[in-house]
């Protein structure tokens, strides 16, 4: 296995979560009858973007709007990739207002933003890799939203069907590595698209269950340092023997939410 990797400086846009709760339930993960402590989620999400910046990237940050309690996962809003902006519509109404808002924080840093005319959560459901968009749908993001994304990003969209409602975006399930590879649980995806992530990438890195529950794959990497769950040890020992640096972030509060780092992070790709 490789023993040698280059990180690659990224620039990164997250929200603090000052509004942070959960206050409905769009996804299993999330029970508004348990308690949430907003101070430690605020802590864990400032230990993540000092782990960021300690590793050379970049982070900016959007403005935290009161009454959107999920505008922390800074992921769904968009895909940003060759320096174009590709909004989000989100499924659950709560969060439809977060689209206006990070709409507005993209514009005034001299962006254009292009809505889609379907679901799309942005990269909670498109995950470039290399020359490919992988595009997760099932649960959220619409087939339609990965045609929308092939015909304004001009790259070609891969469309993967995600089975488990506990995976119910592309980005608990999957993560690129760098532009020639991924790490993914199996077990979240339709039996043809497990074959073509099998055909597409067959020296990636595979997670267990119990990994994937853990938030391990809703990780970022930098092609060398992998920002990622303390609890998926399994999956970091893989990482480890592949040649990549796990960097442990604990966001376990945001977890109840169902969101772990990358949903915390929106990768602004030139």
């Amino acid at each position: 296995m490789p023993t040698s990797r280059v990180p690659r400086p990224r620039r990164f846009l997250v929200c603090e979560p000052r509004h942070f709760s959960v206050e409905y339930a769009i996804n299993p993960w999330m029970h508004p009858e348990a308690p949430v402590d907003a101070g430690l989620a605020r802590g864990q999400w400032a230990e993540l973007v000092r782990a960021y910046r300690a590793h050379g990237h970049t982070v900016e940050q959007a403005e935290p709007v009161a009454g959107l309690p999920d505008m922390v996962f800074a992921a769904n809003c968009a895909l940003v990739l060759g320096g174009r902006v590709l909004g989000s519509l989100f499924h659950a109404p709560q969060r439809r207002p977060e689209s206006t808002a990070y709409d507005t924080w993209f514009k005034g840093a001299g962006f254009d933003v292009h809505r889609p005319e379907s679901v799309c959560e942005g990269e909670g459901d498109l995950v470039p890799v290399g020359r490919l968009l992988l595009a997760g749908t099932g649960f959220r993001t619409t087939w339609a939203a990965h045609h929308e994304a092939q015909e304004y990003f001009g790259v070609p969209t891969v469309s993967l069907r995600l089975v488990d409602p506990l995976f119910y975006h592309l980005d608990t399930a999957l993560f690129a590595l760098d532009e020639d590879n991924v790490a993914y649980y199996p077990g979240a995806f339709s039996p043809g698209s497990r074959e073509v992530l099998r055909r597409l990438f067959p020296d990636a890195v595979l997670a267990t269950r119990e990994d994937a529950l853990a938030f391990g794959l809703n990780s970022v990497s930098d092609g060398l340092n992998v920002f990622m769950s303390p609890r998926a040890e399994a999956l970091a020992g893989e990482l480890v023997r592949h040649g990549y640096r796990p960097v442990p972030v604990d966001l376990s509060e945001l977890h109840k939410a169902g969101g772990g780092i990358k949903c915390c992070t929106q990768e602004i790709r030139p």
